[in-house]
C-alpha cells in the first residue's frame, strides 16, 4: 500500500486566511454543494478539505483550510496549524481570502507574511462584498502587497466567473499524466461510527501521513474529509466522517450538520466500513448507522479496532457472535479486526472492500437466475394469495447492479411476505456471486404486455 503519487499531478488550489473571512463559504460555491460545513462559530474547519472539480474544463483538487491563528479551545491548534502547513506545501496556487465587511486587521498581515514563504501564486480574494458599494474598501487590502485584489460575494454569487478565470489564469501548464490521474477513483470507502473508536486513525494509516486531525477529544473530526489513496496500483477514496453522537446529545448546529455529512457520506459510498471500539459494547448509534447502511442496501465491512487492547480477553469468534447476535439482519457483512495506530491488518480491510465492491458489480444472466429460483420454489412452495391459491412466480431477472438487484414477476406480489422472500434472499445468496453484500429484491405483478 502507498501514499497517493497522484498529489501533485492534479494541481491543488489551497484557500487559507484568518477564522470568519468565509472560506469554507467559497470552497462550498466553487464545488457547488454544500461539502464543508458553514458556521459563524470560528474554528469550525480542523482538518483540510480536499474536493476535486472541474473548472470550466480543468481538473483541480480545492482545498479547505482551518482559520490560521485561531486558539481552539480543544487544544488543536497545534494539528489545526499543521493541516495548513500540508496545504500550503501542496499549494500549486493559493486563494488568500479576506473580509471587507471587517476591514484589514492585524492578523491579515500574519497570514499574508506565511503566505509570501510558500512561494507559489498567490490570488487575494475580498469576500462578504455584497453590494458593489463595498469595492471601493478592498483597496485598503492593496497594503498587503499582493496587488488589486477580486472582489466577490459568496452570499450574493457575485463574481464566481471572475474568479475563476482568475484561478485558471494562475495555474501552471497541465502537466503529463495529469488528465489520466484526474479520472474518478476505482472505489469509495466510508469510515463511519460512533465518536472515538479511531476511524482517523485508520484513515491516516490508508493514507501514510496525518491527514486528518486524530486526538482523544470527542468529535474531533467534523466535517467529512475526502482522503485518496493508493493500494496495488489502483486509486481509492476514503471518506472520513464525523463520529455521531445519539439524537438527544446533539446540542448544536455543528452536531446535526456532522450527522448530516456522515449519512450523505453512506450514500455516496461503494462500500462502508462500520468501525467499533473492541473496548466497548455495541450502543444505539451503532444500531442507527447500521440501520442507515441497511436502507442504502450498501455492502459493509464491520471493523472491530484497537484489537490489540483487548485480544487477550475476548476470542475473535466470542467478538463476531457478538456482532452477528445485534445485526441479524446483516449476516452476510464480513468481520475484521485491526489495530489502526499500528496499521496492522488495514490491507486486510481494504482486500476485503474490493471483494465487496466486486461483488456488488456481478451480473448474473436471466437463464441463470430462473433455474435458482425455480429450484427454491420446488423446495418450498410460495405461500397463496387472497384467494387460497399458491403464488405463482413466472420470471427473474436483475435490473441493476451497485445494488445487485432482482425483479420477480409473480401472479400476486402482497402475498409474497416477508419471510418468503427472507428464503428467496437467502438462496440467492447461496447460488450467486452476492454472497457478501445486500440485495434488493423487488416483487412485482405482471405488465399487461406480458399477459
Amino acid at each position: 500500500m502507498s501514499a497517493r503519487s497522484e498529489s501533485f499531478t492534479v494541481p491543488r488550489v489551497v484557500i487559507v486566511g484568518r477564522p470568519n473571512v468565509g472560506k469554507s463559504s467559497l470552497f462550498n460555491w466553487l464545488v457547488e454543494k454544500r461539502v464543508a460545513i458553514e458556521d459563524p462559530t470560528a474554528g469550525v474547519t480542523r482538518d483540510r478539505l480536499v474536493q476535486r472539480v472541474d473548472l470550466d474544463g480543468r481538473v483541480v483538487d480545492l482545498v479547505d483550510t482551518g482559520g490560521m491563528g485561531f486558539d481552539d479551545p480543544d487544544g488543536l491548534s497545534a494539528h489545526i496549524d499543521r493541516q495548513i502547513a500540508a496545504g500550503l506545501a501542496e499549494a500549486a496556487v493559493i486563494i488568500f481570502m479576506v473580509d471587507v465587511r471587517s476591514g484589514l486587521v492585524a492578523a491579515d498581515h500574519e497570514v499574508a507574511a506565511r503566505v509570501r514563504k510558500a512561494g507559489v501564486p498567490m490570488l487575494l480574494v475580498v469576500n462578504k462584498a455584497d453590494d458593489p458599494k463595498f469595492d471601493v474598501h478592498a483597496h485598503e487590502f492593496d497594503a498587503l502587497g499582493y496587488g488589486e485584489p477580486l472582489v466577490v460575494s459568496v452570499r450574493q454569487k457575485r463574481n464566481r466567473t471572475e474568479l475563476i478565470d482568475a484561478i485558471l489564469a494562475h495555474l501552471p501548464p497541465p502537466r503529463s499524466g495529469e488528465e489520466a490521474t484526474a479520472a474518478l477513483p476505482d472505489m469509495k470507502l466510508a469510515i463511519v461510527g460512533r465518536r472515538n473508536v479511531g476511524k482517523s486513525t485508520f484513515v491516516n494509516s490508508l493514507a501514510h501521513e496525518e491527514r486528518v486531525i486524530t486526538s482523544p477529544v470527542a468529535g474531533t473530526t467534523r466535517d467529512s474529509v475526502d482522503v485518496r489513496f493508493e493500494v496495488d496500483g489502483h486509486s481509492f477514496l476514503a471518506i472520513d466522517t464525523p463520529g455521531l453522537r445519539r439524537t438527544k446529545s446533539r446540542t448544536s448546529d455543528i452536531d446535526f450538520y456532522s450527522t448530516h455529512r456522515a449519512q450523505r457520506s453512506i450514500r455516496r459510498a461503494d462500500v462502508v466500513l462500520l468501525f467499533f471500539d473492541a473496548s466497548e459494547p455495541i450502543g444505539k448509534v451503532d444500531k442507527q448507522l447500521a440501520e442507515e447502511i441497511v436502507e442504502g442496501f450498501k455492502p459493509v465491512v464491520f471493523v472491530v479496532n484497537k484489537w490489540d487492547l483487548y485480544a487477550g480477553d475476548v476470542e475473535r469468534d466470542e467478538w463476531t457472535t457478538y456482532l452477528r447476535d445485534t445485526f441479524r439482519t446483516m449476516p452476510w457483512a464480513p468481520v475484521r479486526f485491526v489495530t489502526a495506530t499500528s496499521g496492522r491488518n488495514v490491507k486486510a480491510v481494504v482486500d476485503v472492500a474490493q471483494r465487496l465492491f466486486r461483488q456488488s458489480r456481478e451480473r448474473v444472466t436471466t437463464g441463470r437466475l430462473n433455474a435458482i429460483v425455480q429450484e427454491a420454489v420446488e423446495t418450498n412452495p410460495p405461500p397463496t394469495d387472497s384467494r387460497h391459491r399458491r403464488v405463482r412466480i413466472y420470471y427473474a431477472t436483475q435490473a441493476e447492479t451497485a445494488p445487485p438487484t432482482v425483479v420477480l414477476s409473480t401472479s400476486a406480489p402482497k402475498s409474497v411476505a416477508e419471510p418468503y422472500r427472507r428464503y428467496l434472499l437467502n438462496v440467492l445468496r447461496q447460488h450467486t456471486p452476492f454472497r457478501e453484500v445486500p440485495i434488493r429484491l423487488l416483487v412485482r405483478g405482471r405488465s399487461a404486455s406480458e399477459k
